[in-house]
């Protein structure tokens, strides 16, 4: 007897066992969550969860609930479609890949494996993705869309009200996302033109547009893809230009355009470093505007920087562009029956409208909360790096402008935040 005492009483202090005790009341805390839920169905009473309730399921929710789960903290994750990485598995199209080296798009804890390519291609991603969820025993309530979030000074906690429930939480983490909602632009005459219309996030390839002319309506990575894609399917692609857009080869000299900015930045200033990019760009690619593609007046870095906006890394499309296969057209002024008239005077006929014209954050919608987002555009009012935490336990992960680098920065970030609390709490009871 006075053996097992001691075997006890060495265990308490022994460091990977109370890991591993820690990662199994985590555990039971989902399990009990996901039981009380499955009566909240029927009922919808409240479910009270004694860590993190995190919003979304994408990356930045899965890298969170990683870091927290490494630290012995329980998170649930509440997903309003039925499956992770919604995004990216039901919104995106089938030829994307990685538009970065995949050591920049790595979660924390886990990378990818030496197998992938530089450049993953979505399916790999997704592959990826649900290894990850599945290594750190991540099991999000799927079907769950968040009506409302706020926070209850009487109870001092979060309310967070979903179409069958109502969750109670410490902590409140942020994971939609600055692309949770596509964007769709109000064009004059839209409701005139017969073709069809449709947002990148509805579009798989251009297998369907086959032989049509197909307006492409944005010049960002993914408007200059999907023009590229369409081409690739024998379609005859325009695609709308309206600002001006920098454009930089995927690589230079053999290396990724982004790595090489990302070192270049440890030793010279921002300014140097895009003058090198433009130089090397103009060496590689030619003078874009020749091509209708005006560079802005700040330079890529100090662009994307300032406003957010990121350069696209051409993979193919630039060349398709100078032989004429896909054609450069000015900004919209209407759209008519059979086609559309641009600001230059010029008017043509197209079959098919694609709008990449982007997504955005759905935050205003949903979270009863004014000082920290913003409502003009959803995000967090400050910028990075100081834009993850708010007050009374509200934390954002996937705000950043910084892709999943940045989100996965936010995510450990928040994990050691919330480990000081949950250890003070601890050390209290």
């Amino acid at each position: 007897m006075d053996c097992w005492r001691e075997t006890e009483g060495k265990l308490v202090h022994d460091p990977l066992y109370i890991k591993a005790a820690a990662a199994a009341a985590a555990a039971a805390a989902v399990a009990s969550v996901l039981s009380e839920k499955m009566t909240a169905m029927t009922k919808k009473h409240c479910i009270s969860f004694p860590g993190p309730i995190i919003v979304g399921a994408g990356p930045s929710g899965l890298a969170v609930a990683a870091c927290l789960k490494e630290k012995g903290i329980p998170s649930l994750i509440i997903e309003r479609f039925n499956c992770i990485a919604s995004l990216w598995q039901l919104k995106t199209y089938d030829r994307l890949h990685l538009h970065l080296p995949k050591q920049f798009c790595e979660l924390p804890l886990m990378p990818f494996p030496s197998s992938f390519p530089t450049y993953p291609t979505k399916q790999q991603f997704l592959q990826y993705l649900q290894d990850y969820a599945d290594h750190f025993c991540i099991t999000p309530v799927f079907n769950e869309a968040v009506e409302t979030a706020e926070f209850d000074t009487g109870l001092g906690l979060w309310r967070v009200r979903t179409t069958s429930a109502e969750y109670r939480c410490p902590w409140l983490i942020v994971a939609t996302g600055e692309n949770a909602d596509a964007v769709m632009p109000h064009i004059n005459g839209m409701g005139q033109f017969k073709g069809q219309i449709l947002h990148t996030s509805a579009y798989k390839s251009g297998d369907a547009f086959s032989g049509k002319k197909v307006l492409v309506v944005g010049c960002g990575n993914s408007g200059m893809e999907v023009s590229l894609d369409l081409y690739n399917y024998n379609a005859r692609p325009s695609v709308v230009v309206r600002d001006a857009v920098h454009v930089l080869p995927r690589e230079i000299l053999g290396s990724s355009t982004f790595g090489l900015s990302m070192w270049l930045l440890k030793w010279l200033p921002m300014r140097m470093v895009d003058q090198l990019l433009l130089l090397a760009s103009r060496f590689m690619l030619g003078d874009t505007s020749r091509l209708g593609l005006e560079r802005p007046q700040l330079g890529p870095l100090e662009l994307k920087a300032k406003s957010g906006k990121t350069p696209v890394l051409d993979v193919g499309t630039l060349a398709r562009i100078r032989s004429g296969d896909i054609k450069v057209c000015p900004g919209i002024k209407r759209l008519t029956r059979h086609g559309a008239d641009f600001m230059d005077g010029s008017s043509e006929e197209f079959d098919a409208i694609i709008l990449a014209t982007g997504y955005k954050s759905n935050v205003p919608s949903w979270l009863k909360e004014k000082d920290f987002f913003s409502d003009k555009d959803g995000l967090p009012r400050k910028p990075f790096p100081n834009g993850w935490k708010g007050e009374k336990g509200l934390y954002t992960v996937g705000f950043t402008k910084k892709g999943i680098l940045g989100a996965s920065m936010d995510a450990r970030r928040i994990a050691d935040d919330i480990d000081k609390c949950w250890k003070s709490q601890g050390q209290e009871q």
